[in-house]
């Protein structure tokens, strides 16, 4: 029987844990701020703590981000962070920085450690390095393609080994970027970029001696020079499970539940029929679930080696997408649910529900819009401060009806 790697998705806020769980994952990470790259992160040390006792109710496990690069002041809170952790009790913590590695070891030795790729670990002896420092796991750079990661994984048989499958790209090397930093005082390293990469830019040519500043003329494709296209490698799927990584990792910790729920489900389904017929898998029909998601458009990065011409968009940021979230089922009735939401929605849109379990999506098309709030019928109704509406369960298809439960997505057609 074929030994599938862990399933490793984000999560930013308390809903995000519940929709990874509900979704599939086998292993959930979180951060807060002042512990890592998430300066802004949404969620509390109460709703961690609830994330985790759920995830582990569950059998799923939760790993903490502490991957910030500490200064000799973040030291001097090292107690209240201590605290923290015995209070949270994560299956492991997500670290970067050597000297942060050493306070693990000394203050929390029983912890495990996964080394972040922050570290930027592009070799077989760097991994290697890490497991003598006590990490029982190491999350390989984006940069590392995968006939390198297959003498890595040679040479380093007796260490977990994490790759990211999916998610936005950074423009810098691991992620670590100083543009943000210098332009807008935002740091990366924080988890408060602006992300400049995604900005329109303009080259502009100055005349030393006149001072005329003159914008040098581009052609259409030259004005979004650092915007790369998402990773996904679901077209590679089989040669990722078949080359033996312990987890596969989804990049999203600012993602929407929509976005968690999404993918989780397409790598779920995906990983499994692998598994029950890894000679005739397909990814066509998971990447079709993964394309109405908002997105940049895919790449496969550095799988095969230097970037190919798939890597950048250099027209827009825009999404490539057709679809966009519709909303949240927050209660389940025996008469109808409720769908809290996430876009705009009009009397006459067809939605379609992202079910667990399954690739199906039943749909229903909605003769009215009903306000929840009022009970009111209303030709539209915009999101924002948790509009909902009511789905009578007389519109949808009784097949289904036991699977829309709470946390289950919809996505409708732009």
């Amino acid at each position: 029987m074929i030994k599938l790697p862990e399933l490793l998705a984000p999560a930013g806020t308390l809903d995000a844990f519940k929709t990874a769980i509900l979704y599939g994952a086998d292993a959930i990470y979180a951060g807060l701020p002042g512990f890592s790259m998430r300066a802004r992160a949404k969620i509390t040390v109460d709703e961690v703590k609830a994330g985790i006792d759920l995830a582990h109710h569950a059998g799923k496990k939760v790993y903490l981000a502490f991957n910030l690069f500490a200064h000799d002041r973040d030291y001097a809170n090292m107690d209240a962070v201590s605290r923290v952790i015995n209070y949270l009790r994560p299956d492991a913590l997500i670290v970067s920085d050597p000297g942060i590695v050493m306070w693990v070891r000394e203050n929390h030795p029983d912890m495990p450690i996964h080394i972040s790729t922050q570290a930027n670990i592009c070799s077989a002896q760097t991994v290697k390095f890490w497991q003598n420092a006590g990490a029982s796991l190491c999350v390989l750079a984006r940069e590392v393609s995968h006939a390198e990661f297959k003498q890595i994984r040679a040479a380093c048989p007796d260490v977990g080994l994490e790759i990211f499958v999916h998610g936005a790209m950074c423009m810098s090397y691991s992620g670590r970027c100083l543009l943000s930093n210098y332009i807008t005082g935002r740091p990366a390293n924080r988890g408060a970029c602006a992300q400049l990469c995604r900005w329109k830019y303009d080259v502009i040519l100055r005349e030393r001696e006149s001072g005329i500043e003159m914008p040098i003329v581009e052609d259409e494709r030259g004005a979004y020079i650092m915007n790369s296209r998402d990773l996904c490698l679901m077209p590679r799927l089989a040669d990722v499970i078949s080359s033996g990584p312990n987890s596969l990792k989804i990049e999203g910790r600012n993602r929407s539940e929509y976005y968690v729920g999404s993918v989780v489900r397409a790598y779920r389904a995906a990983m499994d029929a692998y598994a029950a017929d890894p000679d005739h898998f397909d990814p066509a029909p998971f990447m079709d679930a993964l394309n109405v998601l908002q997105t940049r458009g895919y790449t496969t990065a550095f799988f095969d080696g230097p970037l190919g011409p798939d890597a950048h968009d250099y027209e827009t940021t825009r999404s490539t997408s057709d679809y966009m979230a519709a909303g949240v089922i927050t209660d389940a009735g025996v008469d109808a649910i409720t769908l809290e939401l996430r876009n705009e929605i009009r009397t006459g849109d067809e939605i379609k529900f992202i079910l667990p379990g399954t690739m199906d999506t039943p749909a229903v098309r909605l003769p009215r819009i009903i306000n929840a709030a009022t009970g009111m019928d209303v030709p539209k109704l915009a999101a924002g401060q948790r509009n909902s509406i009511v789905i009578p369960r007389a519109w949808l298809d009784a097949a289904s009806g036991d699977k829309l439960v709470p946390y289950v997505l919809a996505y409708r057609h732009k």
